[in-house]
């Protein structure tokens, strides 16, 4: 259905009382469109045009005032009128070389009549033509219409939108979502792409006759632009009314899909909430996964908690692309990857995928990927805590690795030590004490072992505390110890007989070592407790 028909100055002198009619001025403009017939007999008209009107007139007005005739071509050029019919012979004798002049110059047909013709009867004609046709291309329209929001009713996507409008016109069509790349319909060779891309960046300055575009709004927001491009006939209204009618459509199906997304996202969110919480029986799981696609090899899975600390503007698009790196790289170690995202944090439900029983080495190595990745290092914004779960067996028991993922988070953004523990099976003791903390003053039990050895540390930065801590590792090695402190031999055992002074020489036994080994654990997991403790110090001297 595509629209050819536009009147042209060359179709009227097909008509009737045209048979006599010469043209002799302005042949290369006998294209121009004409949108109405008006008769003329003034000599100052700009007021009274609209563009495309074909003037029919006497001549009356101007007769043999040769300049007063060259104003009236150039109020007709200047108002870009279709053409100019005169009636030669009764007001008129000739038309004068100079109007010819400038009619040729501007292709601006002047048509003449040598005998008198019926003005009434041509505009009866020609309007009732126009008229005709505007019906038609109304009728077209309507139809137009009816089909396009019966093809909503069925489409699954905006491209079936797409292809119709350009079946109906037989335009290029070029779509763009905001954020994403041109779509042409019908496809077109990469060169042809970038001509029309940059076509549509000089419309933006200047308009274009063969390019038309219309902005898709949603809540009231550009969401998506759309463009009909035409390279045999200039653009019509009625192009630009079907582009309009099919911009309205697009946006209410662009509409339906952001709510059956959002709702389909929510229904995804709760129900994926339900696992971790433990809601749903191994029936209910298992069919969820073959929703998706998935059948496990086993019914071994993970949670792995992500919190994010990101103070930029593109934090939401950060999140976007960690979501979809963390889901790319656990893929190719061999898991099936859930996720749930909840304030600032990603909480990822990860399904072993494989055989094999090596789960912890590959989420070492995918962690470390990550880690490694460009985007990481170079790109994100976004600084990331990771704490993985317990281990389950049991699909059913997902909630027990959720539960434990966030208590290995709190733990790790609790403790004051550089190395940071990501599975909860790896926190040993500090499991232990973190239950501890709920219920006894941690800080007073670490001052009954270490309090002496805190404050000398203070008074005189002797680097006991560091010193216990490596001498303890080291099992009593003093050669070992020594090395890791880079001190000499004789500084340590200066160090470990002040520690005997202020300790006891028994400290190294076993359940005292025992205790101090665990205090020390404790500090690690106390961070603001050695400041808080510096500061009461102070208050007391």
């Amino acid at each position: 259905m595509k629209e050819f028909f536009q009147l042209t100055v060359a179709d009227i002198l097909n008509r009737n009382h045209f048979e006599n009619a010469i043209v002799i001025a302005g042949e290369e403009g006998l294209n121009r469109i004409v949108r109405w017939v008006h008769v003329v007999e003034v000599t100052n008209i700009r007021n009274l045009l609209n563009g495309k009107e074909l003037i029919l007139s006497t001549g009356v007005a101007w007769k043999e005032d040769v300049e007063l005739f060259k104003s009236i071509i150039q109020q007709l050029i200047e108002m870009e009128a279709a053409g100019l019919c005169i009636e030669v012979g009764t007001y008129l004798s000739k038309i004068p070389l100079e109007v010819i002049r400038i009619a040729n110059e501007h292709h601006f047909p002047i048509i003449i009549f040598k005998e008198e013709v019926p003005f009434v009867a041509i505009t009866q004609d020609i309007h009732g033509m126009i008229i005709n046709e505007q019906y038609r291309k109304i009728s077209d329209l309507e139809n137009y219409s009816q089909s396009l929001n019966k093809q909503l009713l069925t489409t699954e996507s905006y491209e079936d939108i797409l292809h119709f409008i350009s079946t109906a016109l037989e335009y290029q069509i070029i779509f763009k979502l905001k954020g994403q790349d041109y779509e042409f319909i019908p496809e077109i060779d990469f060169t042809e792409r970038i001509n029309l891309i940059n076509q549509i960046e000089e419309a933006k300055l200047a308009a274009s006759s063969q390019l038309a575009f219309s902005p898709i709004h949603l809540f009231g927001q550009e969401y998506a632009e759309l463009y009909i491009y035409s390279n045999e006939i200039p653009i019509s209204e009625y192009d630009l009314l079907i582009l309009d009618r099919t911009a309205t459509a697009l946006a209410q199906h662009l509409l339906r899909d952001l709510y059956v997304g959002e709702k389909k996202r929510v229904e995804e969110f709760e129900w994926l909430h339900g696992w971790l919480e433990g809601e749903h029986q191994q029936d209910s799981i298992m069919e969820y996964l073959m929703e998706h696609g998935i059948k496990p090899k086993t019914t071994e899975a993970i949670v792995l908690n992500v919190k994010m600390f990101s103070y930029k503007e593109n934090a939401n698009q950060d999140v976007t692309y960690i979501k979809l790196l963390f889901r790319s790289i656990f893929e190719q170690y061999g898991f099936a990857v859930f996720s749930v995202e909840k304030r600032n944090e990603i909480i990822f439900i990860l399904l072993n995928n494989r055989p094999q029983k090596n789960m912890k080495d590959r989420i070492k190595k995918a962690l470390s990927a990550i880690k490694e990745s460009e985007f990481m290092r170079k790109k994100s914004s976004a600084k990331i805590l990771l704490a993985a779960g317990k281990f389950v067996c049991q699909l059913t028991e997902v909630h027990k690795s959720y539960y434990t993922a966030k208590e290995t988070l709190r733990i790790q953004q609790e403790m004051s030590k550089k190395e940071t523990y990501h599975f909860y099976e790896d926190l040993h003791l500090y499991r232990l004490i973190s239950q501890m903390s709920k219920h006894i003053d941690l800080q007073e039990l670490v001052l009954e072992y270490l309090h002496p050895v805190i404050e000398n540390d203070q008074k005189y930065n002797g680097k006991l505390l560091e010193t216990l801590k490596v001498y303890l590792e080291c099992n009593g090695s003093k050669q070992e110890t020594a090395n890791k402190l880079y001190i000499v031999r004789q500084t340590l055992y200066h160090r470990l007989q002040k520690l005997e002074n202020l300790l006891g020489n028994d400290f190294m036994e076993h359940e005292k070592r025992v205790a101090l080994e665990f205090m020390l654990l404790v500090t690690d997991y106390l961070s603001p407790y050695i400041n808080h403790q510096e500061s009461k110090s102070k208050l007391i001297d």
